[in-house]
């Protein structure tokens, strides 16, 4: 496992990229931001170096089949292990509007992998989930730490409360749930995936949340945690490039983006296989998480996917499990096969 991988919802790149052109008040929060962000990195990585490799990602919860959560308030301090509980499973809810957002949509990203693919929380044997809210001052980000915690800042100069984001959540948790499944190594094509997975899933959760078609969803990531700086969104998963004026997604291969910047492009080129999905999705009748994420899922959820796995290998693993689940000359296999062609990865 790559220990060290900070799983942020916003890259450094991009941070860095608004920071230039913002006003000299913003641009120190954005800066103090990016600080914390390669501090913890660090932080985890000399962890990691001292204990050797992590065979299991937190203890499990007792009882099966329903979430088991944790909110603790970090008093917006940058300490890393759990400050003050403030709620815990099954208890009435808080004069904190954070802790009741990450409580309730940790609920609901629970409900969908548990009602939709019989998933029982992130490992599937009802593992325990941590928010650790009020993170930093002015912190604008949010993040799975791969132990177990997701972290949120009350955001600053690009985000607003974190908590609030339902897709942000499923997004980071989704990470989890991709790095008990297959481990995707967070660099390059591989680490695009992984973004990819998180967008695609914590999409999912939220228009199953709304009972959403995939024609009635607005495939955006981040739209209701953006201040103005990043007006309408973190990204578009239906036209990727498009989400705010710092977007430099590519939609397609014919612009994959050659860098060392974000782990190698993780962030950016995720918008390929989004864009990939979305074809894949609106193709089909109905509500984007019943076939397509169905297929999804199931790819991820393959011992096929190895942790170093390119779009190619990713993409014919998709269409193989559209053909076993749907049928070889099935219209889902077909919009498998569309969704691909239209982002110019080949499927062999």
């Amino acid at each position: 496992m790559n220990h060290n991988s900070l799983h942020c919802i916003l890259s450094p790149d991009i941070l860095r990229a608004v920071a230039r052109d913002a006003s000299p008040e913003d641009s120190a929060r954005i800066l103090r931001t990016l600080e914390i962000d390669q501090s913890f990195r660090l932080a985890r990585a000399e962890i990691a170096g001292r204990q050797g490799p992590v065979t299991q990602m937190a203890a499990v919860a007792e009882v099966g089949g329903v979430p088991h959560r944790t909110i603790y308030d970090q008093a917006h301090s940058q300490q890393t292990t759990p400050g003050k509980l403030v709620r815990a499973e099954g208890d009435p809810a808080s004069a904190d509007p954070s802790v009741n957002a990450a409580y309730d949509n940790f609920g609901l990203t629970y409900k969908f992998f548990q009602e939709v693919f019989s998933r029982d929380s992130i490992d599937g044997q009802g593992m325990p989930i941590r928010a650790l809210v009020h993170y930093g001052n002015d912190y604008d980000n949010a993040f799975w730490d791969g132990q177990g915690s997701m972290f949120f800042g009350d955001g600053g100069a690009m985000l607003t409360d974190t908590t609030q984001g339902l897709d942000v959540i499923g997004h980071e948790l989704t990470h989890g749930v991709t790095q008990v499944e297959a481990n995707l190594i967070y660099s390059g094509q591989s680490g695009a995936l992984n973004e990819s997975m998180s967008d695609v899933f914590g999409s999912l959760v939220k228009q199953y949340h709304l009972g959403q078609s995939a024609d009635q969803a607005d495939w955006l990531i981040g739209a209701d945690i953006v201040g103005p700086l990043l007006q309408p969104a973190l990204r578009s998963m239906k036209a990727p490039g498009t989400a705010h004026a710092h977007d430099n997604q590519p939609a397609d291969m014919g612009s994959y983006v050659q860098t060392m910047a974000d782990n190698g492009g993780v962030h950016i080129n995720s918008g390929i296989p989004n864009k990939a999905f979305h074809v894949v999705a609106t193709s089909l009748d109905g509500p984007a998480w019943k076939a397509a994420g169905q297929i999804w899922y199931d790819a991820l959820t393959n011992p096929r996917l190895k942790p170093n796995a390119t779009f190619t290998s990713f993409a014919a693993i998709t269409l193989n499990q559209a053909r076993i689940r749907y049928g070889t000359t099935s219209s889902e296999a077909g919009a498998v096969q569309a969704g691909w062609d239209a982002v110019k990865v080949p499927l062999h």
